[in-house]
């Protein structure tokens, strides 16, 4: 499970052999969700003001999220993603 970047409690990682659609995983304080890169749904629960944060990370990230996405289904090294600030 190669995390992507930490900030504010929030782990964001990929996972290698994923299906389709493109997602990302994040765990905070016992909570984890999936969620879709283009279309932004969510799979599993957090409290809202941990999603926001996260959603607004995703949003200047979806470049490099993309490009993790097909560097797992390749199976190569992932990149670190910038956390939020």
């Amino acid at each position: 499970m190669p995390v992507l970047s930490r900030f504010y409690g929030l782990v964001v990682f990929m996972n290698y052999r994923e299906h389709n659609p493109a997602h990302f995983h994040a765990r905070y304080q016992g909570y984890e969700v999936s969620v879709e890169i283009e279309s932004g749904i969510i799979k599993g629960q957090m409290p809202k003001r941990a999603l926001k944060l996260l959603f607004e990370w995703m949003e200047l990230h979806k470049e490099e999220l993309l490009v993790n996405w097909n560097l797992a289904k390749a199976r190569k090294v992932l990149l670190e993603i910038e956390p939020l600030k």
